[in-house]
């Protein structure tokens, strides 16, 4: 896992290169097409970068993305209507049953399957209109790490293309180097802080709720910690009930208009006895974990880099094994 990890920023100059004609290719498909919808498809670690890919494709293409539950044709054999509707599947093996048949579904439905996929050569891959290679190499820890940040930088190369956003793929073009960066940067407070802990939230909003739900997957896979994603919104309502002294959160601030939010959530959790670990940006009585400034989009790929590392870190002071966490496969294979 640690060394995967460091390998982000390697993957993300090489993809950028490797896939620009096919992305400029599929970003000219789009605006031709001008889809009606945006319909992702994914699991794990693969279906939080399907969040991240809501808020950056709605935000910046106005497109209106939601998430497909794949059971609706692998187990009820339903077949929605996909006429004018982009099918965007995410996926590390691309050799997934129930991802499989749903794309058949909705290709068979009138939809442009769109893949993106650490397997080229896959079943799913082969299937789509347009594949686009993850580029992210082989993987062989069970938790996922560059082939999720890989995923992330797909999808912004993608929309930065298709919308013809130059500030977008300006950003993203120094982003190999960020990632660089962002894996020097010393989260250790949080293996201090969380290596005695029993469960914790972590919190996100926008663009960084994608990573806030693959950081509390890697806590629970990696470091047998039970962690639940929330929003910074959804947070307040029940789960807020939990909040008392000694209780943990790990929250991700990107620089953006969630900001002021997120540090008054801080403030909250922590007048409450609360023990918060922010990344991105100062609140009362929190842990700052350090982070780098970029595009709002960017900061949050930066942000689960520097996360990759703490969470080796704080799995190997649990005792546990971050490379094979017990009952796992590298692929899981759902109907």
């Amino acid at each position: 896992m640690f060394i995967e990890a460091a390998q982000a920023g390697a993957v993300v100059r090489a993809q950028l290169t490797e896939n620009a004609m096919a992305i400029r290719q599929l970003g000219a498909v789009l605006r031709r097409m001008s889809p009606r919808a945006v319909v992702t498809c994914a699991r794990g670690s693969s279906d939080h970068a399907a969040t991240f890919a809501k808020y950056v494709i709605e935000a910046h293409a106005k497109i209106l993305t939601s998430s497909a539950a794949p059971s609706v044709s692998s187990i009820y054999a339903a077949h929605p209507d996909f006429d004018g509707v982009v099918f965007l599947a995410i996926s590390q093996s691309g050799r997934s049953p129930d991802l499989l048949a749903a794309a058949q579904h909705a290709k068979a439905a009138g939809a442009l399957v769109v893949v993106m996929s650490n397997s080229p050569d896959s079943p799913l891959a082969q299937l789509a209109h347009h594949s686009i290679a993850l580029c992210a190499g082989p993987e062989a820890s069970i938790a996922a790490t560059k082939s999720y940040i890989a995923s992330l930088s797909a999808l912004v190369d993608l929309v930065a293309s298709w919308t013809g956003d130059r500030e977008l793929r300006d950003a993203l073009v120094q982003t190999p180097e960020h990632l660089e960066e962002a894996w020097q940067l010393d989260w250790g407070a949080g293996v201090r802080h969380l290596q005695d802990a029993t469960g914790l939230f972590v919190i996100g909003r926008g663009f960084g709720l994608g990573v806030a739900q693959e950081a509390a997957l890697k806590f629970k896979e990696t470091c047998a910690l039970h962690a639940e994603a929330f929003s910074a919104a959804e947070v307040q309502h029940g789960p807020m009930a939990l909040v008392r002294s000694g209780f943990c959160a790990l929250m991700f601030s990107q620089s953006d208009e969630t900001r002021d939010g997120m540090q008054q959530l801080a403030t909250t959790f922590t007048g409450r006895g609360a023990r918060v670990l922010l990344a991105g940006a100062p609140a009362a009585g929190a842990v700052v974990l350090p982070t780098l400034v970029a595009h709002p989009v960017i900061e949050p790929l930066l942000m689960i880099q520097s996360f990759y590392r703490m969470a080796n870190a704080l799995s190997l002071a649990r005792g546990c094994n971050p490379d094979s966490p017990p009952h796992l496969n590298k692929v899981t294979e759902t109907t």
